[in-house]
Order: C-alpha cells, then sequence, then structure tokens
C-alpha cells in the first residue's frame, strides 16, 4: 500500500474494548479531516450583519453584498461566495457557513453575481466572472481589501456554479487573494457542464435554466399580468419537465421562446462543438495563472466529478507559482452533487458509512484558518489527496492522482452467456482477449423510445447509485464471472468500441455496474460519445452507414472495491434519456432537428476489433 494511509471505521471484533478505544484515539487523531486542531478558530463573536452593500465594478455597475462580520472591534480576514442563486439563500448560507465563520473571526460576504436579484447590470452565466471585459470577482476581491475591518487577506469558496465564479477569480490575481476551496465545478465548461462527449447535457441544463435563472429573469423583465403569465407557463413547464424533455427540436422550447433573457440557452445549443466561444471561459486554459493554493471537493457521482479532478491535476502541474502548484488539496466522497450532500451517508440505493466524517465547514475552516491567519494546524503536512473507497467504505488518503501503483487492466466482450441477465445479448466480460472470428451484437436504436435514465452523475432526474436492471434488459451487456476476491478500481476509466452504424450519426452510451447475487446492477461509472466527434470536438465529421469506426469513450472515474462474491457488468446502447439529449440519427445537428429515424448499432468484439473498457486496478 506504497503512497496510501488507509483509516478503516470497523475494528476486528476479536480486539478488547480497551484496544478498540484506543485505536478509535488513534484514528482520530490520523483523520485528515476529523481531528481539531489546537490552533483552530473557535466560536467567540456574535454576528453583525450588512445587506444589500452595494459595491462598484470598474465599469460603475453596482452588485449587491451581504456582509457577516464578528461583533468586535479590528480588522480580519474575509471569505466571500458570488452567485446567481440569491445571496439571501446561496450555497453557503444553506450551510450556515456566514454564521459559522463569522463566529470564529472571518467577515463573510455572499455577493449576487452581475444582473442577478439586488445586483444591477445584465446576466450572462460566468462572462463577467472571469478575465473577460468585465472582471467582476476580481473588482470585488480589491473592494473587500479596502474595507475598515478587512486585513487585506481574502479567500474564495463556493460550489457548483459559485464554485465556478471562485475559479474565475483566481487567473484575474487579485493581491489581495489568498485562497481557494471549490467544490463540485467545472474545468471545461463546454465537455464538464453544457456537453458530454458532444451530447447536450439536457435534464440537467434545461431544468437548471428554468428552475435557476429563468423565474429572477421574468421577474425583473416583465410587469403586471404578462409577468404572470410567463411565470405561470414556466411554472407548468418545471413541474412537467419530463414532457418538456421530448420537445424538438431543443432549439424550440416553448417556455424560453417568450423569455428576452435566456439568449445564453440558445448560444450553449448554437454552440455545440468547442471553439473559441468556450475557450474564452475554459478554467483548464487558464491553469497557469493560478497563484494562490487551491482545494477541490468532489463526488463519485457528481455530475461536475471531471472539473474538479482535472482542475486539482491541471494547477498541482502547470500552476503559475510554487505556492499554487505545491499546496493543492483534493477530497472526493461518495455523494452526488450539492452543499448538503456533502457528508450523505445515504446516497441513492446504497449507504456508505463513514461519509459523514467529513465536516463541510470544519475542513474549510481548517484550509482558510492555515492559509488566512497562518495557523500552525498541519494541513499541509497531510497527504494532498482523500478519497472514500467505496466497497471497503473508508476514507483513504493518498499522495497524487490518479495513483502511481495503478495497473491498467482490459476487460474484453465476450460472445459467451454470463447467466446474469436477460437483455438483448448476455454477453461475457473478461481479461482474455479475443481470438478470432466471433459474431458481432447488433441492436436497433429508435429515439423516440430511448432507455431512461435511472442514475448515475446527473441532476434533476434520478441521480446516485440505483439498481439499473431495466436499463440493462435494453442494452447490450457484458458480465464477468463471479468475483473470487475483492477487485479495487480506482482511477479513470475509459471504453473502446469498435462499432458500425446504418445511421450517419448516431451515439454510444457505456456503463459500468456492480451486479450483487440478488440481481442488483448498481452503476458505478458510465459516458457517452456522439459519433460525429470521435476524432474532434472542434470539428465534427460524420460517419459512413456500413463503416466501422473506433469509438473511444471516458467514463470519468471512481474509487470502488467490487466485492467477492458480485460480478462486474458493462452496458452498451445509444442513448440515456432525459440524461443526454438523444442522438437523431440523421444529418442534422441534434440540437436543431426534429426528423428522428431507428440506427441498427452493432459492437464487434472479434481479435481484431475487439472491445473492451480499461480498469485501473489498485493492487491489494
Amino acid at each position: 500500500m506504497s503512497g496510501a494511509k488507509r483509516i478503516s471505521n470497523t475494528a476486528p471484533a476479536i480486539l478488547s474494548a480497551v484496544l478498540v478505544a484506543a485505536l478509535l484515539v488513534v484514528a482520530v487523531c490520523l483523520w485528515p479531516v476529523a481531528a481539531r486542531s489546537q490552533s483552530e478558530s473557535q466560536p467567540r463573536y456574535g454576528v453583525i450583519t450588512e445587506t444589500d452593500v452595494m459595491v462598484p465594478m470598474a465599469d460603475g455597475t453596482l452588485l449587491a453584498i451581504d456582509i457577516y462580520r464578528p461583533a468586535a472591534e479590528g480588522k480580519f480576514p474575509a471569505l466571500v461566495e458570488r452567485t446567481p442563486y440569491d445571496k439571501t439563500s446561496s450555497s453557503e448560507i444553506r450551510v450556515g457557513a456566514h454564521t459559522y465563520f463569522a463566529e470564529r473571526g472571518y467577515v463573510f460576504l455572499v455577493q449576487d453575481t452581475r444582473g442577478r436579484f439586488a445586483s444591477q447590470g445584465d446576466f450572462y452565466p460566468f462572462l463577467d466572472d472571469g478575465w473577460l471585459e468585465h472582471r467582476d470577482g476580481f473588482d470585488t476581491v480589491n473592494w473587500i481589501a479596502r474595507q475598515p475591518w478587512s486585513n487585506g487577506d481574502v479567500g474564495v469558496l463556493g460550489g457548483s456554479h459559485t464554485g465556478q465564479t471562485a475559479y474565475m477569480i483566481a487567473p484575474t490575481q487579485p493581491p489581495a487573494l489568498r485562497a481557494i476551496f471549490a467544490r463540485e465545478s467545472a474545468s471545461d465548461l463546454y465537455d464538464h457542464w453544457i456537453y458530454r462527449g458532444g451530447a447536450f447535457e439536457h435534464a440537467f441544463v434545461t431544468a437548471w435554466t428554468a428552475r435557476f435563472f429563468a423565474p429572477d429573469i421574468v421577474t425583473r423583465t416583465y410587469e403586471g399580468a404578462e409577468r404572470d403569465g410567463v411565470l405561470a407557463m414556466l411554472e407548468a413547464s418545471v413541474s412537467s419537465q419530463q414532457t418538456g424533455y421530448w420537445n424538438l427540436p431543443l432549439t424550440d422550447y416553448a417556455a424560453f421562446k417568450s423569455i428576452a433573457g435566456l439568449q445564453f440557452y440558445d448560444d450553449w445549443l448554437a454552440h455545440n462543438t468547442d471553439g473559441a466561444y468556450w475557450w474564452q471561459q475554459n478554467v483548464g486554459l487558464q491553469h497557469h495563472r493560478f497563484q494562490v493554493p487551491v482545494y477541490h471537493l468532489g463526488g463519485w457521482y457528481d455530475i461536475f466529478l471531471p472539473g474538479t479532478l482535472n482542475n486539482y491535476t491541471g494547477i498541482a502541474a502547470n500552476g503559475g507559482s510554487a505556492l499554487a502548484r505545491n499546496n493543492q488539496k483534493l477530497v472526493i466522497g461518495p455523494w452526488v452533487h450539492g452543499p448538503t450532500n456533502v457528508g450523505q451517508v445515504a446516497v441513492g440505493d446504497l449507504e456508505f458509512p463513514g461519509a459523514d466524517a467529513v465536516s463541510y465547514n470544519g475542513i474549510r475552516l481548517k484550509w482558510f484558518d492555515r492559509w488566512l491567519l497562518g495557523a500552525a494546524n498541519g494541513v499541509m503536512d497531510e497527504p494532498p489527496v482523500l478519497i472514500y473507497v467505496m466497497g471497503d467504505n473508508e476514507w483513504r488518503t493518498e499522495n497524487e492522482w490518479p495513483l502511481a501503483r495503478t495497473e491498467y487492466r482490459a476487460y474484453y466482450f465476450g460472445g459467451g452467456t454470463s447467466g446474469s441477465i436477460d437483455s438483448l445479448n448476455d454477453g461475457t466480460l473478461s481479461t482474455q482477449a479475443p481470438r478470432g472470428a466471433h459474431h458481432p451484437h447488433g441492436f436497433e436504436y429508435d429515439p423516440r423510445d430511448p432507455v431512461p435514465t435511472l442514475g448515475g452523475n446527473t441532476l434533476f432526474v434520478a441521480n446516485g447509485p440505483r439498481d439499473h436492471r431495466k436499463a440493462d434488459q435494453r442494452s447490450l451487456t457484458y458480465t464477468s464471472d463471479v468475483l473470487s476476491r475483492a477487485l479495487e478500481v480506482t482511477g479513470p476509466i475509459k471504453a473502446v468500441l469498435y462499432g458500425v452504424s446504418s445511421a450517419v450519426d448516431t451515439d454510444w452510451t457505456v456503463r459500468i455496474s456492480e451486479v450483487y447475487p440478488d440481481g442488483r446492477s448498481i452503476n458505478i461509472v458510465d459516458g457517452i460519445l456522439r459519433a460525429r466527434y470521435r476524432e474532434s470536438k472542434t470539428h465534427p465529421t460524420l460517419i459512413e452507414p456500413g463503416r466501422i469506426y473506433r469509438y473511444e469513450i471516458d467514463l470519468w472515474a471512481t474509487s470502488n472495491v467490487f466485492q467477492a462474491g458480485n460480478r462486474i457488468r458493462v452496458a452498451v446502447h445509444s442513448s440515456n434519456f432525459p440524461r443526454w439529449d438523444r442522438n437523431l440519427n440523421t444529418a442534422e445537428s441534434p440540437e436543431t432537428g426534429a426528423r428522428p429515424q431507428t440506427a441498427l448499432n452493432t459492437v464487434f468484439l472479434d481479435e481484431l476489433r475487439p472491445s473492451h473498457v480499461i480498469l485501473p486496478i489498485i493492487p491489494r
């Protein structure tokens, strides 16, 4: 186990009560997120609240900010969240961070971003938060540092959209910025937020726009009966979202057509290839300009998992200063997206004992105590990576990501019968590479009858680890023999398919599940690739019907121990709806097309075209 520190949640039954107690004391002392340092800030202040303080940006636009500061004389370090979701009920307010930190000697601020709620200006997600014409994050940090209650040291925090606004401040290098804590956000907005593998993140992006952006835009834009009518139509679309997802074309979503302030949604659909529009707001292209330490938090079932991992590895390798490169930290738990899910034990259909050992505010307090107060609390003496290993259900520290001791192993699709599932084909999965010819496996994909979303790394529909037997039955499946011993899979995962289609474009979806003796097929990772993007995200090309192509599909990453007595299953299809929009199997843009066609898609598994997945195996 070189390079790892394991912290188990259970003790052998044969230990005496005294020994168990002693081990628990040692575990708490070692656990990087649970131990209380003597230098950790304590709650000792009352809180003074100031609301709707107007902060001037460089162009004269005023952005509203709420201030929660210690009720005491003197100067204090400050923490700020910048949110489009209403500063009075932001993600930080929901987890009580405003009072938690203010009681411990920090000035805590929450700001409405440009054009949102109490702030002036026109709203367009992300573009005004970073390094472009408007640098609202930069201006805000500079304003905070000049206030009479500020000691000149500022930290930035937040998650999801507010984690993105946090990341986007760093490349502008405000002099007062000392450290960042970002939860569950993106590196590449194109491939980690709006699209994935060229497919539109339909269930997430459409519902996100309808629920969180549109109502305030309508309230600010319309008046009287017209406003009430538009809000009523919007509410109806949200309450019947499942019906709205089926609308074609995507660009003709009725609830959005009457709302003038949603140009950004149309722009996202219009820019369905990567390029300059997305590059101008790509955090990953700015890693070399990061100058400060960053703590990254994510979840194995979070929709923004790759952004968390890529920002950690990218800044650690390419940060603009040694301070940044040498002081990145990463924690990944077994969670779905959202601040109140951090530390949850029950996730989807599973429970993860000990996941609640992470105190969200607690690990952030220790982080900011170190970088804003100079506390000698040992946070940087700990290994930089902390992951929850599912299956073993324990936290483990690591020295790097991906793990240096990883052994990447191919698991090949086979034409035999696993006897574990009534699916389209019930194939086998093994480390034995195929030899000679094997009959390929085909299926019909009809966009009018897609495989439904049952779980995974998404939002606003079923998410997290859930039983996928009903989806498996409609897919090609490849299932291993029963495992004779536990198998740890920790790291990035990909699938390699050799496929042919009767259409000029189609999608390939791949999911890996852990199959239990009772038949449950619990998803671990999945992914999608739109065939026209097989070679390039910037220059898509249609495929030739009947021609075999090689497709490499990113399944993101995990840390999961497949238990002895269970099986590994790979399921292949061409849909996962409404999580991703439906490929219509035509030359039309899937975002503007309206005429679906059925495609016959086939997967090959012979010696020359051995479809497989590549798993990162960790020696036990």
